[in-house]
């Protein structure tokens, strides 16, 4: 194995474990009470199910692209194939752009997250917390610091204490609780018209959130064993495996605690545990859920660092940003400055739902959808028989996804949708700056391809 070459070690176990922390982390333990508040009773749990199906159409988009092009970095890949050679320089080069600020996002996120269930163990201060929540970033980032065959191991270790965590909360409403009621329930106030549609779709910039991390894998290409087979299976059990968690535990906690009492709570899963079991155990269960949320950041932190790392050595981005740690085999540049800007973020930002809405923002336009659309004329320009894997019924998923996509985009409010359009807009104007001043080729290299072409 070449020092500069990443190698393939992760397996589908790995894999599959590796998307699993990323998707489910602080996010649903944090935004279980927003979401139930937004639906306004008990059919909450319609949004759980809505941000699964959007996720699974989704992931079959990132299945066809990641099956065809299983290297390091992902969308940028995927959007420089997608939009050939004309216009998939910009494409890619806007992820990029989004992503050096939007990864640090999705880490603050969780990093905010972790402080904000810390405080149930211990009571903190906006200073205290912020502590807290920044070095959680430094540890992920001193824990990431190896070889990436021990960092598969890590994550199967962190896999199974999700999976212990989410065991306990459903089997304690499944012993405990009426676990029916909240079927039941659901379909109070649930009905086919457009103010349930709009409570929904202010539900789902919060659900799908949850969901994010499915195409983790798709950020690791080139590590992944037969990737052909195992990044479409990795994503696809995924998403199944997560989706039956959210809708368990989310029945389970509403088997026990009352609407009202689920809307008013921060920390409502410990409480929940606290209610059937006692203090000790919701301070248990506290530990587990801070110890998934830990995990979350990992797996985030791990993808994302691969992304700068694809396109500088591309060509595309900064030179120093393909730079490989000359023992250990991993983009440390890109890790240290990725993980260097979500420890400002952390420190910085105090509203985790802020940073949610900013994250799906930011993230719909420039790779969602922009993906999604590049699959289409991808298929155009190539023909579909050339594909290692092949969606049911395309291009339906495809349309769907990008319909969808575009309605939560709306949804995250006026202020961030501007905000990102004004971002975008400047990530253009930065590219057609530097493409006008990167240099061309030297006369000598004009002269020598000249005589080559001879």
């Amino acid at each position: 194995m070449s020092e500069n070459t990443l190698s393939r070690k992760i397996s589908l176990l790995q894999a599959t474990a590796i998307n699993m922390t990323d998707m489910v982390g602080i996010g649903p333990f944090v935004v279980l009470s927003a979401v139930a508040e937004t639906m306004l009773g008990p059919s909450f749990i319609y949004a759980w199910l809505a941000g699964a199906i959007l996720s699974f159409i989704d992931a079959t988009v990132w299945s066809e692209l990641g099956a065809s092009f299983p290297l390091a970095g992902g969308s940028y890949n995927f959007l420089k194939e997608g939009y050939g050679p004309k216009w998939g320089k910009l494409a890619s080069f806007l992820y990029v752009w989004q992503t050096m600020i939007q990864a640090p996002l999705v880490i603050t996120s969780a990093a905010i997250g972790f402080a904000q269930y810390f405080g149930y163990l211990v009571p903190l201060n906006e200073l205290q917390s912020k502590l807290v929540s920044g070095t959680v970033v430094i540890l992920i980032v001193v824990l990431l610091y190896r070889k990436i065959e021990a960092i598969g191991k890590i994550s199967v270790l962190l896999w199974v204490g999700v999976l212990a965590t989410m065991a306990w909360v459903i089997g304690s409403g499944m012993v405990h609780g009426n676990f029916i009621a909240p079927i039941k329930n659901a379909n109070q106030g649930f009905g086919f018209t457009w103010a349930f549609a709009a409570l929904l779709g202010h539900a789902c910039t919060k659900t799908v959130y949850s969901y994010l991390g499915y195409y983790n894998v798709c950020h690791l290409g080139v590590e992944i064993v037969n990737p052909q087979k195992n990044i479409p299976k990795s994503m696809f059990i995924s998403i199944i495996g997560i989706a039956i968690l959210y809708l368990l535990m989310n029945i389970s906690v509403a088997s026990v605690l009352p609407y009202q009492a689920i809307v008013k709570s921060k920390f409502v899963v410990s409480e929940f545990v606290q209610t059937l079991q006692g203090a000790r155990a919701g301070v248990i269960v506290t530990v587990l859920i801070l110890f998934v949320a830990f995990a979350s950041v990992f797996s985030a932190t791990l993808g994302y660092s691969r992304v700068p790392y694809a396109a500088a050595k591309d060509g595309a981005f900064f030179k120093i940003f393909a730079r490989l740690h000359p023992t250990k085999n991993f983009p440390y540049v890109s890790l240290l400055f990725l993980g260097g800007i979500a420890f400002i973020f952390s420190i910085t930002f105090k509203n985790i739902s802020d940073v949610v809405h900013a994250i799906l923002a930011m993230r719909i336009l420039t790779q969602f959808i922009a993906q999604a659309a590049g699959l289409l004329l991808l298929n155009k320009r190539r023909g579909r028989g050339v594909l290692p894997w092949k969606m049911f019924l395309y291009p339906i998923p495809v349309i769907a996804a990008i319909i969808i996509w575009f309605a939560l985009f709306c949804f995250t409010g006026r202020q961030l949708v501007i905000d990102a359009l004004l971002f975008i807009a400047t990530g253009v104007v930065v590219y057609y700056v530097k493409e006008a001043l990167a240099p061309g080729p030297s006369p000598q290299m004009e002269r020598g391809d000249s005589k080559k072409g001879q």
